[in-house]
Protein backbone atom coordinates (compact mmCIF):
# COMPACT_ATOMS: atom_id res chain seq x y z
CA UNK A 1 0.00 0.00 0.00
CA UNK A 2 1.36 3.41 -0.97
CA UNK A 3 0.86 6.29 1.51
CA UNK A 4 0.42 8.72 -1.36
CA UNK A 5 -2.27 6.60 -3.01
CA UNK A 6 -4.10 6.21 0.29
CA UNK A 7 -3.96 9.97 0.91
CA UNK A 8 -5.30 10.61 -2.58
CA UNK A 9 -8.05 8.00 -2.25
CA UNK A 10 -9.14 9.39 1.11
CA UNK A 11 -9.11 12.99 -0.13
CA UNK A 12 -11.13 12.06 -3.23
CA UNK A 13 -13.64 10.04 -1.18
CA UNK A 14 -14.05 12.88 1.31
CA UNK A 15 -14.49 15.45 -1.45
CA UNK A 16 -16.92 13.26 -3.40
CA UNK A 17 -19.05 12.38 -0.37
CA UNK A 18 -19.16 16.02 0.75
CA UNK A 19 -20.16 17.25 -2.71
CA UNK A 20 -22.85 14.58 -3.02
CA UNK A 21 -24.25 15.54 0.39
CA UNK A 22 -24.29 19.21 -0.60
CA UNK A 23 -26.00 18.39 -3.90
CA UNK A 24 -28.65 16.21 -2.27
CA UNK A 25 -29.41 18.71 0.49
CA UNK A 26 -29.64 21.54 -2.04
CA UNK A 27 -32.10 19.50 -4.10
CA UNK A 28 -34.17 18.86 -0.97
CA UNK A 29 -34.27 22.55 -0.07
CA UNK A 30 -35.27 23.63 -3.57
CA UNK A 31 -37.90 20.91 -3.98
CA UNK A 32 -39.56 21.48 -0.60
CA UNK A 33 -39.54 25.27 -1.11
CA UNK A 34 -41.07 24.91 -4.60
CA UNK A 35 -43.99 22.88 -3.20
CA UNK A 36 -44.52 24.96 -0.08
CA UNK A 37 -47.41 26.98 -1.48
CA UNK A 38 -50.06 24.24 -1.65
CA UNK A 39 -50.92 20.98 0.05
CA UNK A 40 -50.44 17.93 -2.23
CA UNK A 41 -53.75 16.77 -3.69
CA UNK A 42 -53.60 13.43 -1.88
CA UNK A 43 -53.55 15.24 1.49
CA UNK A 44 -55.79 18.20 0.70
CA UNK A 45 -58.62 16.99 2.90
CA UNK A 46 -56.53 15.94 5.88
CA UNK A 47 -53.60 18.39 6.19
CA UNK A 48 -54.00 22.13 6.56
CA UNK A 49 -51.96 24.60 4.54
CA UNK A 50 -50.50 26.04 7.75
CA UNK A 51 -49.29 22.60 8.88
CA UNK A 52 -47.87 21.87 5.42
CA UNK A 53 -45.97 25.17 5.35
CA UNK A 54 -44.64 24.65 8.88
CA UNK A 55 -43.29 21.25 7.83
CA UNK A 56 -41.67 22.81 4.76
CA UNK A 57 -40.06 25.59 6.79
CA UNK A 58 -38.84 23.13 9.42
CA UNK A 59 -37.36 20.81 6.79
CA UNK A 60 -35.61 23.71 5.02
CA UNK A 61 -34.25 25.14 8.27
CA UNK A 62 -32.80 21.79 9.31
CA UNK A 63 -31.35 21.19 5.85
CA UNK A 64 -29.63 24.59 5.76
CA UNK A 65 -28.25 24.02 9.23
CA UNK A 66 -27.08 20.61 8.04
CA UNK A 67 -25.13 22.20 5.19
CA UNK A 68 -23.18 24.34 7.66
CA UNK A 69 -22.54 21.36 9.92
CA UNK A 70 -21.46 19.30 6.91
CA UNK A 71 -18.84 21.84 5.86
CA UNK A 72 -17.59 22.16 9.43
CA UNK A 73 -17.36 18.40 9.99
CA UNK A 74 -15.55 17.86 6.68
CA UNK A 75 -12.99 20.50 7.66
CA UNK A 76 -12.55 18.94 11.11
CA UNK A 77 -12.07 15.48 9.62
CA UNK A 78 -9.50 16.82 7.20
CA UNK A 79 -7.77 18.53 10.13
CA UNK A 80 -7.65 15.35 12.19
CA UNK A 81 -6.20 13.30 9.33
CA UNK A 82 -4.29 14.75 6.38
CA UNK A 83 -3.47 18.03 8.12
CA UNK A 84 -1.89 16.26 11.09
CA UNK A 85 -4.27 16.97 13.96
CA UNK A 86 -4.25 13.40 15.23
CA UNK A 87 -0.48 13.28 14.88
CA UNK A 88 -0.20 16.38 17.11
CA UNK A 89 -2.64 14.90 19.62
CA UNK A 90 -0.58 11.72 19.65
CA UNK A 91 2.45 13.71 20.76
CA UNK A 92 0.51 15.22 23.64
CA UNK A 93 -0.75 11.80 24.70
CA UNK A 94 2.77 10.40 24.64
CA UNK A 95 3.89 13.19 26.94
CA UNK A 96 1.04 12.47 29.34
CA UNK A 97 1.74 8.73 29.21
CA UNK A 98 5.35 9.26 30.22
CA UNK A 99 4.15 10.85 33.46
CA UNK A 100 2.54 7.55 34.50
CA UNK A 101 4.32 4.68 36.29
CA UNK A 102 6.30 2.60 33.79
CA UNK A 103 4.04 -0.43 34.08
CA UNK A 104 1.00 1.70 33.14
CA UNK A 105 2.58 3.65 30.30
CA UNK A 106 1.65 1.61 27.19
CA UNK A 107 -2.03 1.30 28.06
CA UNK A 108 -2.14 4.68 29.79
CA UNK A 109 -0.80 6.44 26.71
CA UNK A 110 -3.37 4.79 24.45
CA UNK A 111 -6.31 5.52 26.73
CA UNK A 112 -5.10 9.10 27.15
CA UNK A 113 -4.99 9.51 23.37
CA UNK A 114 -8.55 8.22 22.94
CA UNK A 115 -9.84 10.25 25.89
CA UNK A 116 -8.29 13.46 24.56
CA UNK A 117 -9.74 12.83 21.11
CA UNK A 118 -13.24 12.15 22.47
CA UNK A 119 -13.08 15.24 24.70
CA UNK A 120 -12.04 17.55 21.88
CA UNK A 121 -14.56 16.02 19.46
CA UNK A 122 -17.36 16.51 21.99
CA UNK A 123 -16.37 20.13 22.56
CA UNK A 124 -16.40 20.75 18.80
CA UNK A 125 -19.86 19.16 18.47
CA UNK A 126 -21.36 20.90 21.50
CA UNK A 127 -22.19 24.29 19.88
CA UNK A 128 -23.97 22.54 17.01
CA UNK A 129 -26.07 20.42 19.36
CA UNK A 130 -26.90 23.50 21.41
CA UNK A 131 -27.96 25.51 18.36
CA UNK A 132 -30.08 22.65 16.99
CA UNK A 133 -31.89 22.25 20.30
CA UNK A 134 -32.31 25.85 21.45
CA UNK A 135 -32.65 27.59 18.09
CA UNK A 136 -34.16 25.32 15.45
CA UNK A 137 -36.24 22.99 17.63
CA UNK A 138 -37.20 25.93 19.85
CA UNK A 139 -38.25 28.10 16.91
CA UNK A 140 -40.71 25.46 15.66
CA UNK A 141 -42.17 24.67 19.08
CA UNK A 142 -40.60 21.23 19.56
CA UNK A 143 -37.96 21.85 22.21
CA UNK A 144 -38.86 21.41 25.86
CA UNK A 145 -35.33 20.85 27.09
CA UNK A 146 -34.04 23.45 29.52
CA UNK A 147 -30.36 24.49 29.53
CA UNK A 148 -30.04 22.82 32.92
CA UNK A 149 -31.46 19.54 31.60
CA UNK A 150 -29.27 19.78 28.49
CA UNK A 151 -26.15 20.07 30.63
CA UNK A 152 -27.34 17.32 32.99
CA UNK A 153 -27.83 14.97 30.04
CA UNK A 154 -24.38 15.91 28.77
CA UNK A 155 -22.73 15.12 32.10
CA UNK A 156 -24.63 11.84 32.44
CA UNK A 157 -23.64 10.88 28.90
CA UNK A 158 -19.97 11.54 29.63
CA UNK A 159 -20.04 9.53 32.86
CA UNK A 160 -21.90 6.69 31.18
CA UNK A 161 -19.41 6.73 28.32
CA UNK A 162 -16.54 6.44 30.79
CA UNK A 163 -18.25 3.67 32.79
CA UNK A 164 -19.19 1.57 29.77
CA UNK A 165 -16.82 2.69 27.04
CA UNK A 166 -13.51 2.76 28.91
CA UNK A 167 -13.53 -0.93 29.91
CA UNK A 168 -14.43 -2.24 26.43
CA UNK A 169 -11.90 0.07 24.74
CA UNK A 170 -9.20 -1.01 27.20
CA UNK A 171 -10.08 -4.67 26.56
CA UNK A 172 -9.89 -4.25 22.77
CA UNK A 173 -6.56 -2.40 23.01
CA UNK A 174 -5.20 -5.13 25.28
CA UNK A 175 -6.32 -7.82 22.82
CA UNK A 176 -4.70 -5.92 19.94
CA UNK A 177 -1.37 -6.09 21.75
CA UNK A 178 -1.58 -9.48 23.45
CA UNK A 179 -3.74 -11.88 21.42
CA UNK A 180 -1.42 -12.38 18.46
CA UNK A 181 -2.15 -12.08 14.72
CA UNK A 182 -5.80 -13.16 15.20
CA UNK A 183 -6.47 -10.51 17.82
CA UNK A 184 -9.23 -9.05 15.65
CA UNK A 185 -11.31 -12.23 16.05
CA UNK A 186 -11.12 -12.07 19.84
CA UNK A 187 -11.81 -8.33 19.78
CA UNK A 188 -14.85 -8.90 17.58
CA UNK A 189 -16.18 -11.46 20.05
CA UNK A 190 -15.69 -9.04 22.94
CA UNK A 191 -17.39 -6.22 21.00
CA UNK A 192 -20.42 -8.38 20.14
CA UNK A 193 -20.75 -9.58 23.74
CA UNK A 194 -20.63 -5.97 24.89
CA UNK A 195 -23.38 -4.94 22.45
CA UNK A 196 -25.64 -7.80 23.53
CA UNK A 197 -25.04 -6.90 27.17
CA UNK A 198 -26.05 -3.29 26.50
CA UNK A 199 -29.25 -4.46 24.79
CA UNK A 200 -30.15 -6.44 27.90
CA UNK A 201 -29.35 -3.79 30.51
CA UNK A 202 -30.50 -0.72 28.55
CA UNK A 203 -34.20 -0.80 29.55
CA UNK A 204 -33.65 -1.21 33.28
CA UNK A 205 -30.28 0.40 34.00
CA UNK A 206 -29.43 2.94 31.28
CA UNK A 207 -32.67 4.45 29.98
CA UNK A 208 -33.97 5.34 33.49
CA UNK A 209 -30.92 7.58 33.96
CA UNK A 210 -32.39 9.97 31.39
CA UNK A 211 -36.17 9.44 31.52
CA UNK A 212 -38.92 8.31 33.85
CA UNK A 213 -40.84 5.18 32.93
CA UNK A 214 -44.26 4.55 34.44
CA UNK A 215 -46.47 1.50 33.83
CA UNK A 216 -49.29 2.13 31.35
CA UNK A 217 -52.36 2.95 33.45
CA UNK A 218 -54.97 3.44 30.72
CA UNK A 219 -56.96 0.22 31.27
CA UNK A 220 -58.75 0.28 27.91
CA UNK A 221 -55.56 0.92 25.95
CA UNK A 222 -53.65 -1.67 27.97
CA UNK A 223 -56.29 -4.29 27.24
CA UNK A 224 -56.25 -3.42 23.53
CA UNK A 225 -52.46 -3.66 23.37
CA UNK A 226 -52.36 -6.95 25.27
CA UNK A 227 -54.96 -8.46 22.92
CA UNK A 228 -52.88 -7.37 19.94
CA UNK A 229 -49.70 -8.90 21.35
CA UNK A 230 -51.54 -12.13 22.13
CA UNK A 231 -52.80 -12.32 18.53
CA UNK A 232 -49.27 -11.75 17.28
CA UNK A 233 -47.70 -14.22 19.70
CA UNK A 234 -45.46 -11.55 21.20
CA UNK A 235 -44.44 -11.43 24.86
CA UNK A 236 -43.03 -8.37 26.62
CA UNK A 237 -41.97 -7.70 30.17
CA UNK A 238 -44.22 -4.67 30.53
CA UNK A 239 -45.98 -1.70 28.97
CA UNK A 240 -44.49 1.66 29.92
CA UNK A 241 -45.03 5.35 29.31
CA UNK A 242 -41.92 7.53 29.00
CA UNK A 243 -41.83 11.25 29.79
CA UNK A 244 -40.72 12.23 26.29
CA UNK A 245 -42.49 15.58 26.69
CA UNK A 246 -39.78 16.57 29.17
CA UNK A 247 -37.40 17.15 26.26
CA UNK A 248 -39.39 17.32 23.04
CA UNK A 249 -42.87 17.55 21.58
CA UNK A 250 -42.10 14.78 19.07
CA UNK A 251 -43.97 11.53 19.65
CA UNK A 252 -42.80 7.95 19.27
CA UNK A 253 -43.17 4.35 20.43
CA UNK A 254 -40.57 1.61 20.50
CA UNK A 255 -39.46 -1.73 21.84
CA UNK A 256 -36.36 -1.88 23.97
CA UNK A 257 -34.37 -4.68 25.45
CA UNK A 258 -33.40 -8.07 24.17
CA UNK A 259 -34.86 -11.55 24.64
CA UNK A 260 -37.00 -11.78 27.79
CA UNK A 261 -36.08 -8.21 28.78
CA UNK A 262 -38.12 -6.65 25.93
CA UNK A 263 -40.57 -3.95 26.95
CA UNK A 264 -43.01 -1.74 25.05
CA UNK A 265 -42.46 2.00 25.56
CA UNK A 266 -44.84 4.79 24.53
CA UNK A 267 -43.87 8.45 24.61
CA UNK A 268 -46.42 10.38 26.64
CA UNK A 269 -46.60 12.81 23.71
CA UNK A 270 -47.72 9.97 21.44
CA UNK A 271 -50.58 8.97 23.73
CA UNK A 272 -51.92 12.53 23.77
CA UNK A 273 -52.03 12.69 19.95
CA UNK A 274 -53.38 9.28 18.94
CA UNK A 275 -56.55 7.44 19.92
CA UNK A 276 -56.64 3.81 21.04
CA UNK A 277 -57.05 2.18 17.59
CA UNK A 278 -54.29 4.36 16.16
CA UNK A 279 -51.90 3.43 18.97
CA UNK A 280 -52.74 -0.22 18.35
CA UNK A 281 -51.98 0.16 14.64
CA UNK A 282 -48.63 1.85 15.35
CA UNK A 283 -47.70 -0.92 17.77
CA UNK A 284 -48.77 -3.54 15.20
CA UNK A 285 -46.33 -1.97 12.76
CA UNK A 286 -43.53 -2.40 15.29
CA UNK A 287 -44.60 -6.00 15.89
CA UNK A 288 -44.38 -6.49 12.13
CA UNK A 289 -40.64 -5.89 12.35
CA UNK A 290 -40.37 -8.76 14.82
CA UNK A 291 -42.69 -11.00 12.80
CA UNK A 292 -40.53 -10.58 9.70
CA UNK A 293 -37.36 -10.93 11.80
CA UNK A 294 -36.09 -7.52 10.72
CA UNK A 295 -34.47 -6.95 14.10
CA UNK A 296 -32.74 -10.35 14.05
CA UNK A 297 -31.53 -9.80 10.49
CA UNK A 298 -30.14 -6.38 11.37
CA UNK A 299 -28.30 -7.79 14.38
CA UNK A 300 -26.87 -10.56 12.19
CA UNK A 301 -25.83 -7.99 9.58
CA UNK A 302 -24.19 -5.90 12.30
CA UNK A 303 -22.29 -9.00 13.46
CA UNK A 304 -21.09 -9.77 9.92
CA UNK A 305 -20.11 -6.19 9.09
CA UNK A 306 -18.28 -5.70 12.37
CA UNK A 307 -16.39 -8.97 11.80
CA UNK A 308 -15.30 -7.73 8.39
CA UNK A 309 -14.37 -4.38 9.91
CA UNK A 310 -12.22 -5.92 12.63
CA UNK A 311 -10.52 -8.20 10.09
CA UNK A 312 -9.74 -5.21 7.87
CA UNK A 313 -8.44 -3.26 10.86
CA UNK A 314 -6.25 -6.22 11.78
CA UNK A 315 -4.55 -5.95 8.38
CA UNK A 316 -4.39 -2.16 8.19
CA UNK A 317 -2.86 -1.84 11.65
CA UNK A 318 0.22 -3.65 10.34
CA UNK A 319 0.66 -1.34 7.33
CA UNK A 320 2.90 1.73 7.90
CA UNK A 321 1.25 3.34 4.88
CA UNK A 322 -2.09 3.29 6.73
CA UNK A 323 -0.71 5.76 9.28
CA UNK A 324 1.42 7.80 6.91
CA UNK A 325 -1.34 8.06 4.31
CA UNK A 326 -3.73 9.53 6.87
CA UNK A 327 -1.36 12.10 8.30
CA UNK A 328 0.10 10.25 11.30
CA UNK A 329 3.74 9.43 11.97
CA UNK A 330 3.70 6.27 14.14
CA UNK A 331 5.92 6.55 17.18
CA UNK A 332 8.33 3.70 17.86
CA UNK A 333 8.24 4.56 21.57
CA UNK A 334 4.76 3.20 22.22
CA UNK A 335 2.18 0.83 20.70
CA UNK A 336 0.08 2.31 17.92
CA UNK A 337 -3.06 0.25 18.45
CA UNK A 338 -5.07 3.27 19.59
CA UNK A 339 -3.93 5.22 16.54
CA UNK A 340 -4.99 2.38 14.24
CA UNK A 341 -8.40 2.16 15.90
CA UNK A 342 -9.04 5.91 15.72
CA UNK A 343 -7.87 6.28 12.12
CA UNK A 344 -10.13 3.40 11.10
CA UNK A 345 -13.13 4.99 12.83
CA UNK A 346 -12.37 8.34 11.18
CA UNK A 347 -11.78 7.07 7.64
CA UNK A 348 -14.28 4.21 7.55
CA UNK A 349 -17.48 6.30 7.36
CA UNK A 350 -16.05 8.34 4.46
CA UNK A 351 -15.82 5.25 2.28
CA UNK A 352 -18.93 3.65 3.78
CA UNK A 353 -21.08 6.64 2.85
CA UNK A 354 -21.47 5.38 -0.71
CA UNK A 355 -23.54 2.36 0.36
CA UNK A 356 -26.10 4.61 2.10
CA UNK A 357 -28.74 4.32 -0.67
CA UNK A 358 -28.51 0.52 -0.56
CA UNK A 359 -29.11 0.45 3.20
CA UNK A 360 -31.94 2.96 2.81
CA UNK A 361 -33.60 0.83 0.14
CA UNK A 362 -33.69 -2.28 2.29
CA UNK A 363 -34.87 -0.29 5.30
CA UNK A 364 -37.80 1.12 3.30
CA UNK A 365 -38.64 -2.38 2.14
CA UNK A 366 -38.81 -3.52 5.76
CA UNK A 367 -41.11 -0.62 6.61
CA UNK A 368 -43.52 -1.58 3.82
CA UNK A 369 -43.58 -5.16 5.15
CA UNK A 370 -44.25 -3.96 8.70
CA UNK A 371 -47.07 -1.72 7.42
CA UNK A 372 -48.65 -4.66 5.61
CA UNK A 373 -48.47 -6.72 8.80
CA UNK A 374 -50.09 -3.90 10.77
CA UNK A 375 -52.89 -3.67 8.21
CA UNK A 376 -53.53 -7.41 8.62
CA UNK A 377 -53.39 -7.45 12.43
CA UNK A 378 -55.03 -4.10 13.21
CA UNK A 379 -56.36 -1.54 10.72
CA UNK A 380 -54.76 0.04 7.68
CA UNK A 381 -57.10 3.03 8.01
CA UNK A 382 -56.06 3.59 11.64
CA UNK A 383 -52.37 3.28 10.75
CA UNK A 384 -52.83 5.78 7.90
CA UNK A 385 -54.58 8.18 10.26
CA UNK A 386 -51.82 7.77 12.85
CA UNK A 387 -49.07 8.33 10.29
CA UNK A 388 -50.73 11.52 9.07
CA UNK A 389 -51.04 12.83 12.60
CA UNK A 390 -47.42 12.01 13.38
CA UNK A 391 -46.24 13.62 10.14
CA UNK A 392 -48.15 16.77 11.01
CA UNK A 393 -47.14 16.89 14.66
CA UNK A 394 -43.48 16.15 13.86
CA UNK A 395 -43.50 18.60 10.90
CA UNK A 396 -42.41 15.93 8.44
CA UNK A 397 -42.52 17.21 4.89
CA UNK A 398 -45.03 15.62 2.53
CA UNK A 399 -43.03 16.73 -0.53
CA UNK A 400 -39.43 15.51 -0.21
CA UNK A 401 -37.14 15.55 -3.21
CA UNK A 402 -37.38 12.07 -4.80
CA UNK A 403 -33.62 11.66 -5.24
CA UNK A 404 -32.91 12.81 -1.69
CA UNK A 405 -35.55 10.42 -0.34
CA UNK A 406 -34.18 7.47 -2.31
CA UNK A 407 -30.70 8.15 -1.01
CA UNK A 408 -31.39 8.90 2.65
CA UNK A 409 -34.90 7.97 3.75
CA UNK A 410 -35.02 4.88 5.95
CA UNK A 411 -38.85 5.14 5.90
CA UNK A 412 -40.91 5.55 2.72
CA UNK A 413 -42.20 9.07 1.98
CA UNK A 414 -45.70 9.61 3.36
CA UNK A 415 -47.41 9.61 -0.04
CA UNK A 416 -45.92 6.22 -1.00
CA UNK A 417 -46.59 4.73 2.39
CA UNK A 418 -50.22 5.77 2.53
CA UNK A 419 -50.80 4.67 -1.07
CA UNK A 420 -49.43 1.23 -0.23
CA UNK A 421 -51.68 0.96 2.82
CA UNK A 422 -54.72 1.92 0.75
CA UNK A 423 -53.95 -0.38 -2.18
Amino acid sequence: MSPTLLSLAFALALAASTLIKFWLSSRQIRHVAAHRGSVPAAFAGSVTLAAHQKAADYTIARARFGLLALAFNAAVLLGWTLLGGLNLLNGWALALGQMLPEAWQPMGYQLALIALFMLLSSLLDLPWEWWSTFRIEQAFGFNRTTPRLFLADLIKGVLLGVALGLPIVALILWLMGAAGPRWWLWAWGAWMAFNLLVMVIYPTLIAPLFNKFEPLTDAALKERVERLMARCGFAAKGLFVMDGSRRSAHGNAYFSGFGPAKRVVFFDTLLTKLNGPEVEAVLAHELGHFKHRHITKRIALMFAMSLGGFALLGWLAQQPAFYLGLGVQPSLAAPNDALALMLFLLAGPVFGFFVTPVASHFSRRDEFQADAYARAQASGADLSSALLKLHEDNAGTLTPDPVYARFYYSHPPAAERLAALAS
